[in-house]
């Protein structure tokens, strides 16, 4: 089948293979290192933020991509270190482990865009993040 050309719908959803050794959780962040493997989101420069894993996924037997993860893109709502405020609303976050985001950039990767701040978390458009970084 030549699929050149053709609309793929359901964009939101990706299937990434896990880097050897990783463990991913539901619910939790999930990111691409340099090789292109899926690993926990953390504080680390370097690495693509690629959305919400949606199934546990145990790799720390496993070697590279000998496991895949279904992670998906979209808006979530993450804890806030403490850093952002109500003011930052349209603003980029950035990790701070697999569960938080924080304002500051240094020694992270970009998680996403502000979209709302509560007392609950911080809601993230994590469409955009990743893309050129």
């Amino acid at each position: 089948m030549d699929r050149t050309g053709n609309e793929r719908t359901g964009n939101r959803m990706l299937n990434i293979p896990v880097k050897g050794g990783a463990e991913l959780t539901e619910a939790t962040m999930a990111a691409i290192n340099g090789d292109g493997y899926a690993a926990p989101a953390a504080a680390s420069a370097g690495l693509r933020v690629a959305g919400c894993v949606q199934r546990y996924c145990d790799n720390r037997n496993g070697a590279d991509g000998e496991q895949a993860v279904s992670v998906k893109r979209g808006t979530f709502v993450w804890g806030n270190d403490g850093t952002i405020k109500e003011t930052d609303i349209l603003k980029p976050c950035y990790v701070k482990d697999e569960r938080t985001v924080t304002i500051t950039a240094e020694g992270s990767s970009m998680a996403g865009i502000i979209l709302e701040v509560a007392d609950d978390g911080v809601t993230v458009d994590m469409t955009q993040a990743g893309a050129g970084e």
